[in-house]
């Protein structure tokens, strides 16, 4: 049965295929131990924490697991599907972190550029130091703020999600509640920074910016320049900023718990403004076409949209010098140009190697790539809020499953 299952993959044609399928044996992974994840994953997704999920495992350029399973729409009885889209968040910061490594490689910024180059009104940026949301104490910017700086989560900006005084004035700000990326921009241009720049790493709206510079300096919105410049050549069809009607019936809806019960989920807002943060809709299909992507250093099927060299910038850990060298919220991982970077596995408390690059999306989305292994995964549900432990399992779900 086994036999047969993997030549019905084989032989499907490629056109209805996001990249080639093997059987798992032939690329090093090992049919029984994929079968624990599957398992793993029927168990999560029959007890709806969450409803509906969809895996992938690719290796060698090649798909040798793609499984789906629950529910797309509960309320609907519509299963999960492979073409379903999802809601991928802020895994839309790695692509537009491309958009903006492909503009460094045509000479047109550079990565210690100063913000204010391209943004004007960022000359006037302060940083919080004390006091009340309406009587704030600032001080000026040590040093400019630069394009690495925003790729990297240390130009000083936050999300503004905890309970302090400055949280209370970026929410106060309402910066996503706008119609365009320029409105975007004035908003927070009158924000204070949380830190100087390059002093910490702050999960923040940095990249959110760096999609209005990619407008500012290719002369395209950004939404268009990446559509043409990323999207298409990689033929990600399925991926876009603003959703077509005609594709809705295939979004998943977003769950999770109110009051101990599954409920549906607001999920975040962008009024059809292509932040570079989290604005874009996929399927998982479309990503691991990204993702091997990165596998391949920068090309895929003849397309190259970055040198070798550049990928291997965007993998390094660009945090090195600074008082804490990781993550606030992972000692085992420092960031990159636009990912995660796995350089301390033995903090990891999870299987995965050295180098491992990726992202997540606040609805509990996940891809990583290993170019050592030559492996990608990607995990989509829609489930909120963010579910770290399922995420974390997964990454070892897949690495017990490599046989060679």
């Amino acid at each position: 049965m086994r036999t047969l299952l993997a030549l019905l993959m084989v032989v499907l044609p490629l056109a209805a295929q996001p990249l080639p399928v093997s059987a798992p044996e032939a690329q090093g992974l090992s049919t029984e131990r994929l079968a624990r994840m599957h398992r793993v994953m029927a168990e999560k997704t029959k007890a709806q924490r969450p409803p509906g999920a969809i895996t992938m495992v690719v290796r060698n350029g090649h798909i040798v697991d793609w499984q789906t399973f629950g529910h797309r729409d509960v309320e609907g009885g519509l299963p999960m599907q492979k073409d379903t889209i999802c809601h991928i968040y802020s895994m839309t910061k790695p692509i537009t972190s491309v958009a903006i490594m492909m503009l460094v490689e045509e000479g047109r910024l550079k990565l210690n550029d100063p913000v204010e180059k391209f943004i004007p009104a960022f000359k006037a940026l302060q940083v919080y130091k004390q006091g009340t949301v309406e009587r704030p104490v600032l001080v000026p910017v040590e040093r400019s703020m630069t394009v690495k700086h925003l790729l990297t989560h240390t130009a000083g900006f936050s999300y503004g999600w905890g309970n302090d005084n400055l949280s209370a004035m970026y929410q106060k700000a309402k910066v996503f509640e706008v119609a365009s990326l320029d409105e975007f921009i004035t908003n927070v241009a009158k924000l204070p920074l949380a830190a100087q720049p390059g002093e910490r790493y702050e999960y923040s709206i940095g990249i959110d910016v760096l999609g209005y510079l990619v407008q500012v300096v290719s002369g395209q919105s950004f939404d268009q320049f990446v559509s043409q410049r990323i999207l298409d050549p990689l033929k990600m069809s399925d991926t876009h900023f603003t959703l077509p009607e005609s594709k809705r019936a295939r979004l998943a809806k977003i769950y999770g718990l109110r009051q101990g019960a599954l409920r549906t989920q607001q999920g975040l807002s962008t009024k059809g403004v292509p932040f570079g943060g989290m604005g874009l809709y996929s399927t998982i299909g479309d990503y691991a076409r990204f993702a091997q992507m990165l596998v391949n250093s920068g090309e895929l099927d003849g397309v190259r949209l970055l040198s070798r060299s550049t990928v291997d910038l965007m993998m390094k850990n660009h945090l090195v010098g600074m008082a804490k060298e990781t993550r606030a919220d992972d000692d085992s991982e420092g960031f990159g140009l636009g990912g995660s970077v796995r350089i301390h596995v033995e903090h990891a408390n999870r299987l995965g190697s050295e180098g491992l690059f990726g992202w997540d999306g606040a609805a509990s989305t996940r891809f990583r790539v290993d170019r050592k292994e030559k492996l990608a995964y990607l995990l989509f549900t829609q489930w909120m809020p963010f579910d770290t432990e399922l995420l974390n399992l997964f990454d070892t779900l897949v690495y017990q499953a490599i046989a060679d």
